[in-house]
């Protein structure tokens, strides 16, 4: 079934104004070739997509679910349009990354910025997903990379095993809990904790093991980035679980104690994941290894 993106306008239009001669003028259309399309739509679809009523239209469920699919749609001509223009001006690969939080605030900062400099022909679009959501998006094509922490079900792809992710606690060191070596998480529900942002796969993790404890964290902010959990901890607001890597960087400015987490589930390895290694385009396949050798053991 073939969609003209006029079309797919109009509808869309039609959707947000709820009036068919509305989205006719915003789209520079006369009534009449408005309703046709319209019409033209749902004879395509063999389908009623709208009802007329006294003010104007209303989306029935078959209208609904066209104006979802015509939202990625459009969404994804104009992000191909804005990237052909991107090859017409030099540009000579787009490298796609589906990665969890601790992957894109900790891990790929650190690797991006010298592989951008000696790829200067090379774009990244980089985006945060939960990890069970990762593999799906590299099967389908939408990402040609993924990088994912624990069990998760690869889909039959390509996993390339290449560091180990440790969660640790983090609290300032004037805090009760500062001259223990081990604490399980548990203990530590009943302390005002510091958390990422809604959306964040470490968060959404987190809640996970909560809910299957029958509790709930106390959280008193939410943030973006791990650096800035671990200044708020400094401060003593709270207490927070955060990737060993990032807590052992701003352990000493930052006055942190840093205790292990007794619960199996801290140690978490990371994979690569992939369609087929030896079919990535040279510029992915510079990233994986670079990845790779960056956490090498030893």
């Amino acid at each position: 079934m073939q969609f003209d993106q006029t079309d797919l306008r109009l509808f869309l239009a039609v959707a947000e104004i709820g009036s068919i001669t509305g989205a006719a003028e915003r789209q520079h259309l006369s009534l009449g070739a408005a309703s046709a399309r319209i019409k033209a739509l749902e004879s395509k679809c063999e389908v009623q997509l709208l009802t007329r009523e006294a003010r104007g239209v209303r989306l029935l469920p078959a209208g609904e679910a066209l104006l979802h699919h015509a939202r990625l749609l459009l969404a994804q001509a104009e992000q191909l349009r804005g990237e052909l223009h991107e090859y017409r001006g030099g540009l000579r690969g787009h490298l796609r990354i589906f990665a969890n939080t601790t992957a894109v605030t900790d891990l790929l900062p650190e690797v991006l910025p010298g592989f951008l400099n000696r790829n200067p022909q090379i774009s990244v679009d980089l985006q945060e997903k939960p990890n069970a959501l990762i593999p799906r998006g590299v099967l389908d094509g939408r990402a040609d990379v993924g990088i994912v922490a624990g069990q998760v079900d690869t889909l039959g792809l390509e996993s390339i095993h290449f560091s180990t992710d440790r969660l640790v606690l983090v609290t300032s060191r004037k805090h009760r809990f500062a001259k223990r070596r081990r604490i399980s998480f548990v203990e530590t529900l009943d302390e005002d904790a510091i958390g990422m942002q809604q959306g964040s796969t470490l968060q959404a993790f987190l809640s996970q093991i909560t809910d299957n404890l029958g509790k709930h964290q106390r959280l008193r902010v939410r943030l973006s980035n791990f650096d800035a959990m671990c200044r708020m901890i400094s401060s003593g607001v709270g207490i927070g679980v955060v990737p060993e890597s990032a807590a052992r960087r701003n352990q000493d400015a930052m006055q942190l104690a840093l205790i292990e987490l007794t619960d199996a589930w801290c140690v978490r390895e990371r994979y690569l994941l992939v369609r087929e290694r030896a079919r990535l385009p040279t510029y992915a396949g510079e990233l994986v290894d670079i990845l790779c050798a960056a956490h090498k053991p030893g």
